[in-house]
């Protein structure tokens, strides 16, 4: 099975080991900043981590990587359908830096408001594998696990 289908077939289960999550991150390659542009819709994966209620709860879309200090860490869609920046509940924007994470430099989402960390590996041309990091972020020694897929609309 490629990374890919390992990918869909993860996001689609109705529970995630966190551990099949660890060996799929080993196993991609490092994404470099530049690479990241553009709108991306995520989906988290059903660890039962406590960050899968809350991106819920704010209508989580995604993310928009304009440039390396102009990032919208969480793109939320209103009651009305429009997408928008929760710059409130994101604590504020993010920026984009290339950081070790697991022994390997990948490139990495920073938020200006809190000690949080986003690493980013590559699953295809227009998908990435994201997972949460820094204070206050493991639950239960877990880090919150997601998938970004390219927004073509």
């Amino acid at each position: 099975m490629n990374h890919h289908d390992q990918v869909e077939k993860l996001l689609a289960a109705e529970s995630v080991d966190p551990r099949e999550l660890d060996e799929l991150w080993a196993a991609l390659p490092v994404v470099h900043i530049d690479e990241l542009s553009g709108r991306w819709r995520g989906r988290g994966f059903r660890t039962g981590h406590h960050t899968e209620q809350l991106l819920e709860k704010t209508r989580w879309y995604g993310k928009t990587f304009g440039s390396r200090f102009d990032v919208q860490p969480l793109v939320c869609r209103g009651e009305d359908g429009e997408l928008f920046s929760d710059v409130k509940g994101g604590k504020g924007v993010a920026s984009l830096w290339m950081v070790e994470f697991r022994g390997e430099v990948t490139a990495t989402m920073v938020y200006d408001g809190m000690p949080v960390f986003d690493h980013f590996k590559r699953v295809g041309p227009d998908t990435l594998i994201g997972v949460m990091n820094g204070k206050g972020v493991l639950d239960n020694g877990e880090h919150y696990w997601f998938a970004l897929d390219r927004d073509t609309e």
